[in-house]
This record gives C-alpha cells, structure tokens and sequence, in this order.
C-alpha cells in the first residue's frame, strides 16, 4: 500500500478500500463457525482483488459459481484459507502465473490452482489443510477431498445448509 500511494494514487485508493472491506468482514466474523457461500465468495473476491493489485499479470483467478448454490452455508475462512494456501506454496512470476479457479461440481465448491513450486519453499507445518478437514469433520460430518496430479492441486468442500451444518451459529 505504501507504495502505491507513492507511484500509483488511485490504485492506491482501490486498494485500501478492498483492504478495508476485507478487515471489516474479518473483524465481524468473530466468532461465527459457518457463513452463508454468498458472503464467503465476497470475502475471497476482495482477496483475490487484493491480491491482484499486489502480482498483477502474475497471477489470474476465476470464480464461477452459479448464484442458485449460494445460499448454503459453508465454514467461516474455509475457503479464503485455500487461497492464501495457494499463494503461500507457489512462486508467482508473468511467464508463469499462478491461475486460481474457484469452480461448482456436484454440490461441492473446488478451489484449485496449478503448481508453480518455489525455489525456496516456505517452511509449512501442514496443519492448514488438516485443521480445515477437521473444523469440516465437526460442522459436517463430511470430508474435505484432496486432489493434486502433480500439475493441478485442488480442494474440495461440500456446500452445507443450515439442516447440515449441525446448528452452528451463521452470518447471514
């Protein structure tokens, strides 16, 4: 943000007002446990944006998810934390740019991207995935599938509805 403001002003202005959304939505999901899927995507669409302004032609997403899907319910940051997980584990360059796609199959939502490993990995404890699969076991009593073929990795969640999400507590 700091440099923006001092090289490019208005995208600065875009910026913080996607930042500012995105902190305001994360202050007042405190405490919930599931959020319905049409909130969630617009937390991970200012993400996203966000995350744009920041790599630019080094990183794409896509995000098709038809509206009818949206009123169910889904863990709170379920699927926000796939995408930070995306950026966190591979390298982003305009040659090779990091492609998210945020797709619907089957009563499930699919966050992949292709794998662009980094030179120096980040150091990862792997409990990212394993916390989300178990807060998922809890609210759902489904399973969160993982899929990688060396090229694309991908997570699968189930979209819940409030019969399914076991009484937690949701934003609407």
């Amino acid at each position: 943000l700091k440099t923006l403001i001092r090289k490019q002003p208005e995208q600065a202005e875009v910026y913080l007002k996607k930042l500012s959304d995105f902190l305001r939505a994360s202050i007042s999901l405190d405490n919930k446990i599931v959020i319905k899927l049409e909130e969630e995507l617009k937390f991970c669409m200012d993400y996203l944006e966000l995350q744009k302004v920041r790599f630019g032609g080094a990183f794409q997403f896509i995000v098709t998810i038809p509206d009818e899907v949206k009123s169910g319910v889904v863990p709170v940051f379920s699927l926000q934390q796939l995408l930070e997980n995306a950026f966190k584990h591979n390298a982003l360059t305009k040659a090779s740019p990091l492609l998210i796609k945020v797709t619907y199959d089957n009563d499930r939502i699919i966050v992949s991207n292709n794998i662009n490993e980094k030179e120096i990995a980040e150091e990862s404890t792997g409990m990212g995935l394993a916390n989300l699969s178990e807060r998922y076991k809890i609210i759902s009593d489904d399973e969160v599938l993982i899929h990688t073929d060396g090229h694309v990795f991908s997570v699968s969640l189930k979209i819940l509805s409030h019969d399914t999400s076991q009484g937690c507590d949701t934003i609407s």
